[in-house]
């Protein structure tokens, strides 16, 4: 499914899988030139192609220790010009590449198999990092252009309360199903109106917002009536906005959580995040409830 595009170039996501903008503590999440696709893949896998493009580039990166899990111990970029505007190059990182220079991929053939890298946290699931970038400047962190987003976002009411059942749960993270989520994903009040939220808040300091008309900066953005964030920045369809003081706890402990949009066949998660592995003890099948405080 077709979710983003900048500079004429078009990112699609698997309807299975998750995407998001802003749920990352790296430069471009906050400058809206970077985008994580997360198909329904394990690390290992063999993730789709998320553009139409040519391989120009393929390299092999060092990349820090994990932190708290074991990294494959390297990292890829792959550059690909676009098919769709030759004057720009599409980098693409976190896959080992089972296709070389010269080839040529459409959405959805194989690009290759999905790392744990070394820059992810232990909670970060297998993804593809995409920036759109002039050919002259292709690597470095910074100087993607920016993205719209693509998906379009459904009103609904802010949620009232989080509150779900416990879908799946492991020592780095565990997945609940919110009685009361939009189908694309979690939503908060902005002045009334509701806006689809895409970020890990408040560990990362930030959060999306996702409205088809965006609000102006200043405005407050509250989740179950709670204030979370303030706006700072809008781009097209998108905003920016800085956290407040807050936490989320489960039970006692204290969480984070990770937020994402769903494009289509997969039932939106939230996913919850503990500060240190094991440090949320959870049951599949359990119902629990998050307190803002």
């Amino acid at each position: 499914m077709p979710v983003a595009a900048s500079e004429s170039v078009t990112v699609f996501c698997p309807k299975d899988g998750k995407f998001s903008f802003f749920n990352s503590p790296y430069p471009s999440h906050r400058l809206f030139t970077g985008l994580d696709l997360y198909p329904a893949c394990d690390f290992g896998e063999v993730a789709p192609s998320p553009v139409r493009g040519k391989v120009t580039k393929v390299r092999r990166v060092r990349c820090p220790r994990g932190r708290n899990f074991q990294d494959s111990g390297f990292d890829f970029v792959t550059l690909l010009q676009s098919l769709e505007n030759s004057e720009r190059t599409i980098k693409v990182l976190h896959v080992d590449p089972v296709v070389e220079c010269g080839e040529v991929v459409e959405p959805g053939n194989d690009l290759g198999h999905l790392l744990r890298s070394g820059y992810f946290s232990f909670w970060t699931e297998p993804h593809l990092h995409v920036e759109v970038r002039s050919p002259s400047d292709p690597l470095r962190v910074r100087g993607g252009f920016p993205f719209y987003r693509l998906m379009e976002v459904n009103e609904r009411a802010p949620l009232k309360e989080l509150r779900g059942r416990v879908t799946k749960s492991r020592p780095e993270y565990a997945l609940v199903a919110l009685k009361e989520a939009s189908v694309q994903g979690v939503t908060a009040d902005i002045k009334g109106s509701g806006g689809l939220l895409d970020g890990g808040i408040p560990h990362y300091g930030w959060v999306g917002i996702h409205m088809e008309k965006p609000p102006g900066r200043s405005d407050l953005v509250k989740l179950c009536g709670k204030p979370i964030a303030t706006i700072k920045a809008v781009h097209g369809n998108m905003c920016l906005a800085e956290c407040t003081n807050f936490d989320f706890r489960v039970g006692g402990v204290p969480v984070g959580l990770s937020l994402y949009l769903f494009p289509g066949n997969s039932r939106p998660e939230l996913k919850l995040v503990p500060y240190n592995p094991g440090a949320l003890k959870l049951e599949e099948s359990e119902e629990v409830s998050l307190n803002i405080c």
